[in-house]
């Protein structure tokens, strides 16, 4: 062998040595790496842990804090709010009503014919009309004309076997979802704009006020009879069908709770007890907060750069507004501290809220062997390609960690209310049957959080008293909901009783 060829071997071996050294280097660094994606996983399992020891504390201050709020106006977190609604449907009422659902961009009129206790729903008919931009920050009178106009179209389409009685006027119920300070069943000024409204003379005026005004305009006879927001249609439409409907409780986008409260239970109000004994309370819940819930940097963090900081805690980490958006935030921890999706940080993931909770949930339902629609959703959505099973794993048991917090607190607070109503245990062997109305599409449709929900209920509250509580779907409480609402408050109720 010449001295050249030993020289070139020298040159391989020495090549070869040090690529051996770097794939070994490479190694360790990314086992160390890897090691430090699932230390932050870890800390995040530790941080969002839910106990039953917890939650049971979590339903306590729920009960406290709703009787602060009933003992004053500003003496909870929980705003506690009087609704006015203090005749819940029976499953009697007969009769064609219309219901206006306003919450968003678009609008929905309903048209419902209540046929009784023997055909309670016997004809729906529904519209939906898109608010065009410039009058969601135009004036009151151009939005209300609007929607009078829509109503005023949709009241003339009223076949031959849809009308009401003659000498009778229209009469409608009102899903208003803005912030209202309500005055009486029929009346609320309005206290701010929120989703992309803004129209400054309608704030502090009577939106039923408004909208009559309007619909006279529009040559449209129709009385407003009840003005309620989702959560309180949903609880009516619960309690047509089931009279044992005692609270309702939205887990969707946003999050909400309103329960039947004893009238003599409310410090706070003075005025005449109402006939039935019974108010409806929409409790705000989203905006509870507690030493108890476990909370953590990614959540201090979205609350830090949200538009209401220090506000809706309780919903920041329960709803599917932010339930996507807290995963996000972890990946792009792990991104950023241990290169989890290689060197650089993938670009789309500093984006806040694109990952959506439709896409956790995809992501954790995921049951092929090799979580491919983990690795579709990562593609599609955030433009990372070529994950690893192993990292898939890690992302669907990162989904879990959050789902599973945001169910069980969702579970603690619906035991904070029955606590309140005295139904979380069974008093002297009596069979008391409780149920909630559940709306939104977090619960509907995501089946993960739905499950671990009414399973952390079951361990909450004990075989025994679980038995007497039922979980119902109750659809459209913003929809029928508000025309069952404006048909327990008709004004030609004692004409029809007598």
């Amino acid at each position: 062998m010449g001295k050249m060829a030993v020289g070139a071997a020298v040159v391989c071996a020495a090549a070869v040595c040090a690529s051996a050294a770097l794939v070994v280097r490479h190694r360790m660094k990314s086992s160390g790496k890897w090691a430090q994606a699932l230390a932050i996983l870890k800390e995040l399992d530790e941080k969002c842990g839910t106990p039953i020891s917890k939650l049971k504390q979590v339903a306590d201050a729920m009960t406290v804090e709703m009787h602060a709020g009933l003992a004053s106006e500003g003496g909870s977190k929980l705003k506690m709010i009087i609704s006015y609604v203090d005749n819940l449907p029976t499953g009697d009422e007969k009769g064609l009503f219309y219901a206006l659902d306003l919450g968003g961009t678009n609008f929905r009129v309903l048209r419902v014919l209540l046929g009784g206790k023997e055909s309670p729903v016997v004809k729906l008919e529904s519209e939906e009309v898109s608010i065009p931009p410039h009058l969601m920050t135009g004036s009151s009178d151009a939005l209300f004309d609007y929607i009078a106009s829509a109503l005023a179209k949709f009241v003339a389409t009223e076949s031959e076997d849809l009308h009401v009685s003659p000498g009778r006027q229209r009469e409608l119920g009102f899903t208003f979802s803005f912030p209202v300070r309500q005055t009486s069943i029929s009346s609320g000024t309005l206290i701010k704009w929120t989703k992309g409204f803004s129209i400054d003379d309608t704030v502090g005026q009577d939106v039923v006020g408004e909208l009559t005004k309007a619909m006279e305009r529009a040559g449209l006879d129709m009385r407003v009879a009840a003005l309620v927001n989702d959560t309180i249609g949903t609880l009516a439409g619960g309690r047509y069908y089931n009279p044992d409907v005692v609270a309702a409780v939205i887990l969707g986008t946003g999050t909400n709770a309103a329960y039947i409260e004893c009238a003599h239970a409310i410090p706070k109000w003075h005025g005449l007890l109402p006939k039935s004994g019974d108010m409806v309370i929409n409790m705000e819940w989203g905006n509870f907060r507690s030493s108890h819930l476990p909370l953590t940097e990614y959540d201090e963090a979205l609350d830090a750069e949200s538009l209401n900081p220090g506000e809706q805690i309780f919903e920041k980490i329960i709803s599917g507004m932010y339930l996507g958006e807290i995963v996000r935030r972890v990946l792009f921890k792990m991104a950023e501290e241990a290169a989890f999706f290689g060197d650089t940080v993938p670009p789309k993931l500093r984006i806040p809220f694109i990952l959506r909770t439709p896409h956790m949930s995809a992501m954790h339902h995921d049951t092929s062997p090799d979580l491919k629609v983990v690795g579709a959703k990562l593609k599609d959505i955030l433009e990372i390609s070529n994950t690893s099973l192993k990292m898939r794993k890690v992302i669907v048991e990162l989904c879990d960690i959050v789902a599973a917090r945001g169910a069980r607190l969702s579970a603690a607070g619906i035991v904070g209310i029955l606590k309140k109503l005295g139904r979380d245990t069974v008093k002297d062997g009596e069979k008391q049957k409780s149920v909630v109305a559940l709306d939104g599409g977090l619960y509907e449709h995501y089946t993960k959080f739905r499950d671990c929900m009414e399973s952390t209920l079951r361990e909450l509250l004990g075989e025994e008293v679980y038995e007497n509580i039922a979980i119902e779907l109750s659809n459209d409480g913003s929809g029928i909901g508000a025309a069952l609402l404006a048909a327990s408050h008709s004004q030609y109720i004692e004409v029809d009783e007598s």
